[in-house]
C-alpha cells in the first residue's frame, strides 16, 4: 500500500470505506494520509465503519488481552448478493460477498420470451436455492443485479421496447424484487455487464474496450475511458440492428426487431438456425464443427457481415481491444478470419495499428462476474453509505 498519493478531495464515509475495499488492510494512519484527515476525524468515520461490520480488525493487528487493533481490513462476509445473468435461452445466478466474488453458482435454461413473472421467478428460485446452500437468508442479502437480453432504461431498470423479450416492455423488474427483498436492485443490459466482466478481470489497464455478443442475437457493449459507455438513454451499442447491404441475396432477411436487413438477422444464432433449419443455437454449432458445407459457409459469412458491423464501430471508437462473446464464440476457427478480415479491411490503418481482436476468455461468465462487479460499484456508492450502515442489525 502506497500513501504518497495525493489526499481524497473529498472524504466522506463513503470516500474512506473505498478505501479499504481496495487496499487488503489499513491502520489509521494510512487512512491520515491517503485523506488528509485529522486523527479526530479518521477515528470517527473508522469507528463508524467498526459499528455497521463494514470493516473489522486484521490480521496480527486484531485485539488480544485489551490492546487495540492496529490494522483493519473491509468486511466482504457482512452480507450477501444475488446476480442474474439472463440471456435469450439460459441463465446463470450467482451468490457473491460484498467484493462481488462469486461464492456459490447454478446454470439452467429459460425462455426469455416467455414473459417477465415466469423468467423472475425462476430467478428467485434460483436466488432461494443458492441462499439456502450458503445457509443465508433473505436478510443478508445487500443487493441484486440482474442483466437481460435487451435495451434497458437504466435509470428506470426498465426494458424498453425489447426485440426478443416478449411482455418485458417498461416491466418495473425492480418492483416484482422489492416485495421480496429489502435490498436495492439494478437492472443493466448483459453486453453492458459482459464489458465490465471483461474489463476489470481481464483488460484492467485497457481504457478503450468493445464486447460484440454473438449468441441467438447479437449486441455490444464498451468501456470508453474506463467506464461502461450507455448513452443518452442507455441505447448505446445495439450493433446487432446496423442495417446492411448483403451482395449476396436477392432479398434482406426481417429481422425480430421488424425492420429488414439488419447484421443479427444475417450473422445472429437464431439466423444461424433459420438458415440451417435446426432446432436451436447448439444444433447448429455442432454441424459447423463436423465441418457440414452449408454450416461453415454460413457461419464464415456471419464473420464477414459482423466483421462489417465492428469495422464500423473500430473507427468510430477506436478501442485497443474487441472481444467477441457469446455462443459463436466457441467457433473462432470459422467467424474470426472473416471478422478480422473485415476490420483491417475497412478501418483505417490508425484505428486498427494496435487493435487486438480476441475471443472472450471468461466464457459464458462474463456477464455474470461484471454484474456482480456493476452491482458492488451502486451498492457501495457514496450517497447509499448510510443507508448500508442502517442496516448494521
Amino acid at each position: 500500500m502506497s500513501t504518497t498519493a495525493s489526499p481524497l478531495a473529498v472524504a466522506g464515509l463513503g470516500d474512506v470505506l473505498q478505501l479499504f475495499r481496495t487496499e487488503p488492510t489499513l491502520t489509521r494512519a494510512d487512512v491520515i494520509a491517503l485523506t488528509g484527515l485529522s486523527r479526530s476525524t479518521v477515528n470517527q468515520r473508522l469507528d463508524a465503519l467498526l459499528a455497521a461490520a463494514l470493516v473489522v480488525p486484521s490480521g496480527e493487528g486484531a485485539p488480544t488481552g485489551g490492546r487495540p487493533a492496529s490494522r483493519f481490513a473491509f468486511n466482504s462476509d457482512r452480507g450477501v448478493l444475488l446476480v442474474a445473468d439472463v440471456g435469450a435461452t439460459g441463465m446463470r445466478t450467482a451468490l457473491c460477498n460484498l467484493r462481488g466474488e462469486v461464492r456459490h453458482e447454478r446454470e439452467q435454461p429459460i425462455d426469455v420470451a416467455s414473459g417477465p413473472e415466469p423468467v423472475l421467478t425462476a430467478v428467485d428460485e434460483a436466488f432461494r436455492a443458492l441462499l439456502a446452500e450458503a445457509g443465508r437468508s433473505a436478510g443478508d442479502v445487500h443487493g441484486i443485479g440482474i442483466d437481460v437480453p435487451g435495451p434497458v432504461d437504466f435509470d428506470s431498470g426498465q426494458v424498453v421496447s425489447p426485440p426478443i423479450m416478449s411482455g418485458w416492455d417498461r416491466y418495473d423488474i425492480r418492483a416484482w424484487f422489492a416485495g421480496r427483498y429489502d435490498c436495492p436492485v439494478l437492472v443493466d443490459k448483459d453486453v453492458n455487464a459482459m464489458a465490465v466482466g471483461e474489463h476489470r478481470s481481464v483488460y484492467p489497464e485497457v481504457r478503450q474496450l468493445l464486447v460484440v455478443k454473438v449468441g441467438t442475437g447479437v449486441g455490444a457493449g464498451m468501456i470508453i475511458d474506463g467506464e461502461v459507455f450507455r448513452g443518452a438513454d442507455g441505447a448505446a451499442g445495439d450493433i446487432g440492428h446496423i442495417q446492411l447491404a448483403v451482395g449476396d441475396t436477392d432479398s434482406e432477411p426481417v429481422c425480430r426487431c421488424g425492420n429488414t436487413g439488419c447484421v443479427e438477422a444475417y450473422a445472429g444464432g437464431w439466423a444461424l438456425v433459420r438458415d440451417l433449419e435446426v432446432s436451436g443455437v447448439q444444433e447448429a454449432l455442432a454441424l459447423i464443427r463436423t465441418g457440414d458445407l452449408d454450416a461453415v459457409r454460413l457461419a464464415r459469412r456471419a464473420g464477414r457481415i459482423l466483421g462489417h458491423a465492428i469495422a464500423d464501430a473500430v473507427s468510430l471508437l477506436n478501442p485497443s481491444v474487441v472481444v467477441i462473446g457469446g455462443q459463436l464464440a466457441q467457433i473462432e476457427e470459422q467467424l474470426f478470419a472473416g471478422i478480422r478480415e473485415m476490420v483491417y479491411r475497412r478501418s483505417l490503418p490508425l484505428a486498427t495499428r494496435r487493435l487486438t481482436i480476441v475471443a472472450t476468455t471468461l466464457g459464458p461468465r462474463s456477464g455474470l462476474v461484471g454484474m456482480a462487479l456493476l452491482l458492488v460499484d451502486s451498492i457501495f456508492a457514496a450517497h447509499r453509505i448510510d443507508s448500508l450502515i442502517a442496516r448494521q442489525g
